[in-house]
């Protein structure tokens, strides 16, 4: 980890300059978070179809995806099937009886899952590594793909150490099926508590195929590495970049959906899957206003299927948009809810 161009003065830093308006006069206060949240969670349940009917069937283009809740998808590529960033757990906290609660229960269980080749981990936030989730997947003998560092807490949760791989920036892996696997930059942070910040480096991450390749954001600022990954590691024909949980103070280290797009352009190719979105209360804004900025800024490339839906991203034509139906949202308005936020890790 020391060795590590990205490792500096005891911790892991960005290495590469944000590019985003940062206004840190604009944090939210415990006022805000009590007072003016409107909308922060769907008033109904969202669309959710059972994914495994799906998965029976041929892919006709080689190329799938299932988007199963905020930054968990399941993708189908050539043959190799990866799960991204695997959040099953009803919190995204070290509590189980506080913090930001899932809206629903993700469209399946982990043990109706298809035999997976991997499952790929970009960083340690709890909204991103989820401990009950590891325990599950530990069972299925399956690869651990993470950024350097973030294996310490697989192997404590009984990952053997020989099924976990640790990639820095650039580095990559290839897995038996042919899927080739590259850790890219991202302009984010890490730490599960008061203690551990930036103990452990965050990643995107680029998985190319004999004939597809797809890239997935993790969690990030906008930042000019966008037009490098593009450029070193495209083209793509799918891209997962989180559009959700984002505030005018935290611009280095999420993007939100403007600055989605911008990233987008950016990598210069692939049909466009938000992630980190529909899932948790981890913000002040409405909880679909992601997805009504995007579809309303760029409906064509827009890729955004329901819970559970598997989809063959050539194949999509159209948006449509089913999150409406879920309702504008509940007012959050109570200290508890307040006091969930902050058992989070800080933002930058």
């Amino acid at each position: 980890m020391q060795a590590s161009r990205q490792y500096s003065g005891g911790g892991f830093v960005n290495t590469y300059p944000s590019s985003a308006v940062l206004r840190p006069e604009s944090r939210p206060s415990l006022t805000d978070f009590i007072f003016r949240g409107e909308g922060r969670t769907p008033a109904h349940p969202l669309p959710s179809l059972d994914p495994r009917p799906g998965w029976t069937r041929p892919i006709d283009t080689g190329l799938r995806a299932t988007w199963l809740g905020h930054s968990t998808v399941l993708l189908e590529i050539d043959g190799v099937r990866v799960l991204t960033d695997p959040v099953w757990g009803q919190r995204a906290s070290p509590f189980s009886f506080m913090g930001p609660k899932r809206f629903q229960p993700v469209p399946v269980d982990i043990a109706a899952l298809p035999p997976l080749d991997a499952v790929l981990i970009s960083h340690d936030h709890y909204d991103h590594l989820d401990y009950p989730s590891i325990r599950a997947l530990a069972a299925l003998r399956v690869p651990f793909i993470t950024s350097l560092g973030v294996g310490m807490h697989l192997e404590a949760w009984g990952v053997p150490t020989e099924r976990i791989i640790e990639l820095d920036w650039w580095e990559h892996t290839a897995l038996p099926g042919g899927l080739t696997i590259t850790a890219a930059p991202s302009h984010h942070f890490s730490g599960r508590s008061l203690h551990d910040r930036n103990a452990t480096l965050w990643s995107s991450f680029a998985l190319r195929g004999e004939r597809h390749a797809v890239f997935f954001s993790g969690d990030t600022g906008l930042s000019l590495l966008f037009s490098e990954i593009g450029q070193r590691l495209g083209p793509f024909d799918l891209v997962l970049i989180e559009v959700g949980a984002f505030h005018p103070s935290w611009g280095s280290v999420h993007l939100g959906p403007d600055n989605a797009l911008l990233a987008w352009r950016q990598l210069g190719s692939g049909r466009f899957l938000p992630v980190h979105w529909g899932t948790f209360n981890l913000a002040m804004h409405p909880w679909a206003e992601p997805a009504e900025v995007l579809l309303a800024k760029a409906p064509e490339g827009l890729v955004m299927p329901r819970l559970g839906e598997p989809i063959e991203p050539a194949r999509v034509e159209t948006v449509e948009p089913w999150w409406r139906s879920a309702g504008e949202g509940h007012w959050q308005n109570s200290a508890l809810q307040a006091a969930e936020f902050m058992v989070l890790p800080a933002k930058d």
